[in-house]
């Protein structure tokens, strides 16, 4: 089955001037835990709650303020799967990269849609959603100080 199929659309997003508070009232408003961040319709990076929580509100040293811009915040490395590849590739790019969601753009670079662990066990198959999300939780117990 193809990404188009049951990936989540619209994209909600934000830019890299969007603030934390924004950033965060979008978030709870349209119940998500991700925003990606674009330019000009092209992701350069995403935040998510866990960005704030860490980088924003309990940076050691420094808590930055509501109204600090989400640019200052966001992961770079934002991993992302095509509309029209199958839904197996995107889970195991997800379990590969450790990601609980993709960014889905089209072959032009624009974002289209989010696709996450929940949209492949709700509409593909639950046993690949556990694999993906056993190979995420496996990596990170492993990648854990003692």
């Amino acid at each position: 089955m193809l990404v188009r199929k049951v990936m989540s659309s619209p994209v909600i997003s934000a830019t890299p001037e969007t603030t934390i508070r924004e950033a965060a009232e979008r978030m709870r408003e349209n119940d998500v835990g991700a925003l990606p961040v674009l330019q000009l319709g092209r992701p350069i990076g995403i935040v998510t709650d866990r960005d704030i929580v860490i980088r924003a509100l309990a940076a050691p040293g420094f808590a930055l303020g509501p109204d600090t811009s989400i640019g200052d915040i966001l992961t770079r490395n934002v991993i992302t799967c095509f509309v029209d590849q199958d839904a197996s590739e995107a889970a195991a790019l997800m379990g590969e990269e450790r990601v609980r969601r993709l960014l889905v753009i089209d072959r032009s670079g624009t974002a289209v849609g989010i696709l996450s662990v929940g949209d492949i066990a709700e509409h593909v198959s639950e046993e690949l959603a556990g694999q993906a999300l056993g190979e995420i939780s496996e990596a990170r117990a492993r990648d854990m100080p003692n």
